[in-house]
């Protein structure tokens, strides 16, 4: 168990560093967003390459920063179930939920999206707006955004049933969303 908590935890630390990485992605996305807006109304200007890097700043927002968001125990559950239950049962659900439906869901989805990105790459595809950018740079998030979640929910899997197993002090900090 210790090998691969230890395995968990250089994946935690892969996954929080690309975290932090991706706050970035949102400034820089943002003043991508207001120098269009800007150029746009006060000198008449636009380009369909200024939007399409917006669209792929976000891309990669979502879909590696989704590995993060496991990480931190923010992802999409149903809370009226999950926050009336104890802590066990929790653990529990979130075993249930890894194994049967997480897991096979990335490993799948990373599986099916290399060869999108690959006759992306291989063609050269282009946008077909004008002025439009290169296409695989933003299809190789697929698989990789996949292939991360994949991991993060292998090292959060491992640690649930550290958990468990009492190997591991059990802390999911979760908080209900304020609706």
């Amino acid at each position: 168990m210790r090998r691969l908590l230890a395995f968990a935890d250089v994946v935690g630390r892969l996954t929080e560093s690309l975290g932090q990485w991706l706050k970035w992605l949102v400034l820089f996305s943002s003043v991508i967003s207001a120098f269009n807006a800007l150029m746009r109304y006060t000198i008449h200007y636009s380009s369909n390459a200024w939007l399409e890097i917006q669209w792929y700043l976000f891309g990669g927002m979502v879909l590696l920063g989704a590995s993060y968001t496991l990480k931190k125990n923010e992802h999409v559950r149903v809370d009226i179930v999950y926050a009336n239950v104890s802590t066990r049962r929790q653990i529990g659900i979130d075993i249930f939920g890894f194994i049967l439906f997480m897991l096979p869901a990335t490993v799948i989805m990373a599986y099916l999206s290399w060869p999108i990105f690959y006759n992306s790459w291989h063609m050269s595809e282009v946008s077909s707006n004008a002025g439009g950018l290169i296409r695989w740079p933003v299809k190789i998030l697929l698989p990789v955004g996949f292939f991360l979640l994949s991991l993060q929910g292998l090292s959060e899997l491992i640690k649930r049933i550290a958990m468990i197993t009492g190997h591991m002090k059990a802390d999911l900090h979760y908080e209900r969303p304020l609706q």
